[in-house]
């Protein structure tokens, strides 16, 4: 069983979170609430399943690690183009190199076995998108809280910026 216990590190300021979400609407949502969050490090996304593999294997387009940083935190949706969410998961964790990676399932899967085959699989968290932007916000902020370290400082433009959302699509 993989730990919930928060990150031990002193700089994830600059660490990549990496987002698998095919949902347009739910990535420019998550943007919104990250900012709103205070959250500075940088989300990268992914569209499908085997993207999210490529990109942590570092394959193709994926190969420059200066660009495409091998992330600390990945978001992952459960029902995906190419590849499910399940079987992400479950090629992470027969990955050695990924061993430490924080895999956060956020999905808007309330089917109880789809969260008990998530744990069984190695996620660290399984989490079900809510159905507004307050909530997301607020569910983002405990993200922050039990695997982020490091809010945006409060002079920048994005922690001041006014973001509004009416409600998050619960296709995804």
């Amino acid at each position: 069983m993989y730990s919930e216990d928060p990150v031990d590190s002193t700089d994830l300021r600059d660490s990549a979170i990496l987002l698998v979400e095919d949902d347009e609407a739910d990535i420019l949502l998550l943007r919104r609430a990250f900012r709103n969050a205070r959250i500075a490090n940088p989300l990268i996304e992914v569209r499908d399943g085997q993207a999210a593999i490529q990109y942590l294997a570092g394959d193709g387009m994926y190969a420059d690690r200066a660009r495409y940083p091998i992330p600390f935190l990945l978001l992952l949706d459960l029902r995906l183009p190419k590849l499910s969410g399940f079987e992400v998961l479950e090629w992470i964790r027969e990955q050695p190199g990924l061993s430490e990676l924080i895999v956060v399932v956020l999905t808007s899967s309330v089917h109880v076995p789809d969260e008990a085959r998530a744990h069984e699989l190695g996620a660290n968290s399984y989490l079900v998108k809510p159905g507004n932007f307050d909530e997301l916000v607020e569910l983002v902020k405990g993200i922050k809280g039990r695997w982020l370290l490091l809010p945006l400082p409060h002079g920048d433009p994005a922690s001041t910026e006014s973001l509004q959302a009416n409600s998050l699509r619960p296709n995804h």
